[in-house]
């Protein structure tokens, strides 16, 4: 199989990044994904939104597969994950943005406060 040199760059990114690097890539996908699915049915190209809205989907639940629950907060994400399918379902079946909106927002903030987790600054308080 040949790959892209950009697919090639991205599956070294992916096997060289930290797990929080992983975890701020799957919520750029996710976020990337949700756009994609709202700004095709901005335009009525539903095929187009299923696909965005389904791939976004695929991460969140890959994000709740990941999680581990030896930590409280995994109970706290678990449901707010779930909200997020929730909302990418209803974006996708009922062919509305709103829903997406919404799942964007909180994909935005989870993703904003792993980018805070990740910073040096953050890793420097932790030692």
């Amino acid at each position: 199989m040949l790959y892209s040199p950009y697919q090639t760059y991205q599956q070294r990114s992916a096997e060289t990044a930290t797990p929080i690097q992983l975890v701020l890539m799957l919520y750029d996908g996710a976020i990337r994904f949700t756009r994609q699915g709202m700004e095709a049915t901005a335009i009525h190209n539903y095929e187009q939104a299923n696909l965005g809205y389904c791939k976004a989907e695929a991460i969140v639940n890959e994000l709740m597969a990941s999680l581990n629950f030896s930590y409280p907060i995994s109970k706290d994400l678990v449901r707010i994950y779930e909200y997020v399918l929730h909302q990418l379902i209803q974006a996708n079946v009922y062919k509305k943005t709103d829903p997406a909106e919404e799942a964007l927002h909180h994909l935005m903030e989870l993703r904003d406060a792993w980018k805070q987790i990740a910073s040096p600054s953050s890793i420097q308080k932790q030692a």
